[in-house]
């Protein structure tokens, strides 16, 4: 274990020194997003529930405001498709990524189920293992996830072949490591040191799991009551009732977080830190059954969105105070979940990490 964490640490800080640099300026903005495990469009590929909207956010939204785009790994789902299909099915979204790429604002990172394209000749798009974001403030790390993993560094050739020939022919979906969370927390964890150690932001994928200044939504649902209980007292009327209303949602949407995953990561989301320091962030993924979630970037400010369909969209979205955006011509809608600036997390950082 000792070994796998060394090994794991050193493959990490090579990823940071040998990273691809993007400097920001002060009206740079940055869309990282990952996971889109693109398929044949059959029953089985992981993208195809949120084939319109995917297209939709990044040809209507984020290319016309010219952001920077970091497809941040699994773009491509190479354990069960072979390059050839998913190419011809999703015509239009390489399109949408070639305009990006013809802008010099495409930046395309490997992961464990996309890494066979360094094999695809004439591949449209540059190739990175990772990235590093310079901004005004603090270094911001960009890599998959998968390097801090001993299983997919090892042994990826074996997962790839029992996807592609035991789940795919039964029609089975990605069974990746975000159903996993005995390896979702090695993978955060190894991720979480190293950001704290090194005084940096890392943004990762893989595990599916949506991260803000390292704590997931179980995390700021318990913060989120226990403001709540304190303003309580204080409060009157329509807004006791509200505030007492807010308080019962959230802790139906808990319980149902607790039954939906498995204990020993909802105890250990903390990373065994009294004070968690806010250096860790995930994007989740594309595929979410109900939207996307992605990270936005500029020079200074970082935030967590969720993009839905009308009619679509988690309950949490709409009975919480969060301002919802309407994407003009569509039926997408994009929410802030949480934001902040990055002169607060590097003070949080220096102070305790």
């Amino acid at each position: 274990m000792a070994a796998d964490l060394v090994t794991a640490t050193k493959e990490l800080h090579r990823g940071f020194i040998e990273a691809e640099v993007l400097t920001l300026t002060l009206e740079d903005r940055v869309l990282i997003i990952s996971d889109f495990h693109m398929g044949n469009g059959g029953r089985s590929d992981d993208l195809i529930k949120n084939q319109e909207l995917v297209q939709d956010i990044l040809e209507k939204y984020y290319l016309p405001q010219n952001w920077y785009l970091v497809l941040n790994g699994d773009i491509e789902e190479l354990q069960r498709y072979s390059y050839n299909q998913i190419r011809s099915y999703w015509k239009k979204l390489y399109e949408i990524f070639d305009a990006f790429y013809q802008k010099k604002r495409l930046f395309k990172i490997l992961g464990n189920h996309d890494d066979e394209l360094i094999l695809v000749k004439q591949y449209p798009f540059p190739l990175l293992g990772s990235l590093r974001i310079e901004t005004p403030v603090i270094p911001v790390y960009v890599f998959h996830g998968h390097q801090s993993s001993k299983v997919y560094t090892n042994y990826n050739h074996i997962v790839r072949a029992s996807l592609r020939y035991f789940l795919k022919p039964l029609g089975i979906r990605n069974k990746s490591s975000g159903r996993s969370p005995r390896h979702r927390f090695t993978v955060e964890k190894r991720a979480y040191d190293y950001a704290r150690n090194n005084g940096l932001i890392a943004v990762i994928g893989h595990t599916h799991r949506p991260l803000f200044e390292s704590l997931g939504r179980f995390d700021y649902i318990k913060f989120e009551i226990e403001r709540l209980c304190r303003e309580y007292p204080l409060a009157s009327g329509e807004d006791r009732k509200r505030i007492a209303d807010e308080v019962l949602f959230l802790r139906i949407e808990l319980a149902k977080l607790k039954r939906s995953e498995r204990r020993n990561s909802i105890k250990e989301s903390l990373y065994g830190d009294e004070l968690p320091v806010p250096c860790l962030f995930n994007s989740g993924s594309a595929i979410g059954k109900k939207g996307i979630n992605a990270i936005e970037l500029d020079s200074n400010t970082i935030s967590l969105v969720y993009w839905f369909t009308e009619g679509r969209g988690k309950k949490f979205v709409h009975r919480g105070s969060y301002n919802i955006d309407v994407l003009e011509g569509t039926e997408q809608r994009r929410s802030v979940i949480n934001t902040d600036r990055l002169d607060y997390i590097k003070a949080k950082i220096e102070l305790l990490g």
